[in-house]
């Protein structure tokens, strides 16, 4: 039943509409891929990706199951930063998803992760 069970979740992939890269390139250094908070944020114009770093950035709206062309999407990018503000349930997710280990930083603290912060982090992977 439990196999039974895990087949009905994973053939909802089938439904939901393919993953897109909302800002920056298709391919390059780095993808910041975000669940929930950084929607507004226009990471490619934040001047990261403008000083001839590939920088683009991914609002994930489905996570269980992940979007079938993820996997594609993700093996464009040499590296995949995921910014969270709790203690990294979808890095997580993301590990057992995956083969390759992506980078996270985690902000346990109350407050959203700064945009400030998160260029910080970003030029600390490029």
């Amino acid at each position: 039943m439990v196999k039974i069970r895990q087949e009905k979740i994973d053939r909802i992939a089938d439904y939901i509409p393919e993953q897109k890269i909302d800002n920056g390139p298709e391919k390059g250094e780095l993808l910041v891929l975000d669940g929930v908070y950084l929607r507004g944020y226009q990471i490619s114009g934040s001047g990261v990706g403008q000083k001839g770093h590939p920088v683009a950035h991914a609002h994930l709206r489905y996570v269980r199951p992940f979007p079938k062309n993820l996997g594609e999407i993700l093996q464009n990018y040499k590296k995949v930063l995921i910014p969270e503000i709790n203690n990294g349930q979808l890095i997580r997710s993301f590990v057992m998803f995956t083969s390759w280990m992506q980078k996270d930083t985690n902000k346990i603290m109350g407050v959203p992760i700064t945009k400030t912060e998160l260029v910080e982090e970003i030029k600390k992977y490029l």
